[in-house]
């Protein structure tokens, strides 16, 4: 038996509850993960409110954890009983203190990264490594405007921006988190709360736009995203905090500057072994230079993790949070 949470039907962080549960032995192909640590993401607010359609009821929650292999099943050899893992992929049930997800989803923790580290990062990293470095491969010298900045994902794209020599141009909802995300690496922060991000937008770029927007808020900001494009660039949506986009009638693309659009995601990306290693390497690179430092802002224990929820969903937050089982 072991601790994990469920929700048996959609809506507010009080469907969350603290079960003590059967946890499955590994079968083919797969690897029992004693969790360390818990990643708390935007994805897993959309699945228990129902945006997102978990695959059965009663569900477990959450994707991305870090720990110790502690069962293995046939056929797997790239991992053995004892490995210190992390993993951001797979089946929901990771907010538990056992989580049977597949094997090739999970990769081997360099020794220099510890497990709270991994958990509150593995997600949000290869996010950000698919995002400026395959959605649109950035060389350095591009000007970009990242929104929410100052949260978990932000945070490490203010950073690997820098490292790239891209000058990121991010919105903050607080002179606090402008701080924050100048702190990371932002070139200049617009407080879309006191400020017009289009006009600042145009001020801070001496009137010739952004190469590229990403935008996880979705609904809120959509248009204002494209207002930012130069002519022919690319809009990024890849995140719904506001709300999906809806009803969008495609001649706008044509109407402000004959743009592209892209709606990518994780598992777009990292959609085979090889290249999910890949991508690992070059994010666990990145942080044992110290190109990238996580901030692990907050941790809640794991029957907190309504509670935990609720503080991003309001952005109370910066950084990454995490829940210990």
């Amino acid at each position: 038996m072991a601790k994990r949470i469920e929700f048996a039907t959609t809506g507010g962080s009080d469907v969350l509850e603290l079960k003590e549960v059967d946890v499955k032995a590994p079968g083919k192909g797969e690897v029992r993960i004693a969790n360390k640590a818990v990643g708390l993401n935007f994805i897993d607010i959309y699945f228990r409110t129902g945006l997102y359609p978990a695959p059965g009821m009663p569900s477990g929650l959450g994707t991305e954890g870090a720990g110790v292999v502690d069962a293995v099943g046939e056929g797997v050899s790239h991992l053995k009983e004892g490995d210190r893992v992390a993993y951001a992929q797979g089946p929901l049930g990771a907010y538990a203190e056992l989580h049977t997800l597949p094997a090739d989803k999970v990769v081997k923790l360099p020794d220099g990264i510890d497990f709270e580290t991994a958990a509150a990062s593995m997600l949000k990293g290869l996010t950000v490594q698919y995002l400026l470095r395959q959605t649109y491969e950035l060389k350095g010298g591009e000007t970009i405007l990242f929104h929410a900045a100052a949260g978990g994902v932000g945070s490490i794209a203010c950073q690997w921006a820098r490292a790239l020599g891209v000058k990121l141009i991010g919105t903050v909802s607080s002179n606090e988190k402008a701080a924050l995300a100048e702190k990371n690496g932002a070139r200049a922060t617009i407080n879309y709360s006191k400020e017009n991000v289009v006009e600042r937008v145009r001020e801070l770029t001496g009137g010739q736009m952004c190469d590229v927007v990403y935008d996880s808020v979705g609904k809120d900001t959509w248009e204002t995203s494209l207002d930012c494009l130069k002519p022919r660039s690319l809009m990024v949506s890849f995140g719904n905090a506001s709300g999906p986009v809806e009803g969008v009638n495609i001649g706008i693309l044509n109407q402000k500057g004959a743009l592209y659009v892209t709606r990518p995601s994780l598992n777009g990306y990292a959609d085979t072994r090889e290249r999910l290693e890949q991508m690992c390497s070059e994010f666990f690179e990145m942080i044992e230079s110290g190109k990238i430092d996580i901030d692990v802002a907050n941790r809640y224990p794991l029957a907190e993790a309504g509670k935990a929820q609720d503080a991003l969903q309001s952005r109370q937050t910066t950084g990454s949070t995490i829940l210990l089982p």
